[in-house]
């Protein structure tokens, strides 16, 4: 039970980002495709979602119920070796910048595996998106 509890809250804490992330995504918008005819017919664009296997239960529903973590609690943190924190960008964007000492973990990698992220599940996982 001891170690359990570090690893769920640490599944808990990149899902809360991972939901984050997605509410900061640009919205998928109708694409107009031409037709012999002249006319145009909206053809919605169709976005998949990876599925989690993990248990959603006491998820926020909105960008607003997600807990946020003031820059200096995280620096302090991490400073301290409480905590390690993770660019949830993707691979190009955490080549271009990142913030010093900071891992890249995909937020597609951890939404589709998030029990086996190569992370310190003993730590605090603090996550960032932009």
């Amino acid at each position: 039970m001891k170690r359990t509890r570090p690893f769920l809250l640490a599944i808990f804490i990149l899902l809360l980002t991972s939901l984050a992330c997605n509410a900061l995504l640009p919205q998928v918008e109708s694409t107009p495709v031409p037709t012999l005819a002249a006319t145009q017919i909206l053809v919605p664009t169709q976005v998949t979602e990876p599925v989690s296997t993990q248990p959603q239960a006491n998820l926020p529903e909105t960008d607003a119920e997600v807990p946020r973590v003031p820059v200096d609690q995280a620096k302090a943190a991490f400073d301290s070796g409480e905590a390690v924190i993770v660019d949830v960008r993707g691979a190009e964007a955490y080549a271009r910048s990142h913030i010093a000492g900071a891992l890249e973990v995909s937020l597609s990698a951890i939404q589709t595996d998030p029990a086996n992220l190569p992370l310190d599940k003993n730590k605090w996982i603090i996550t960032y998106c932009t």
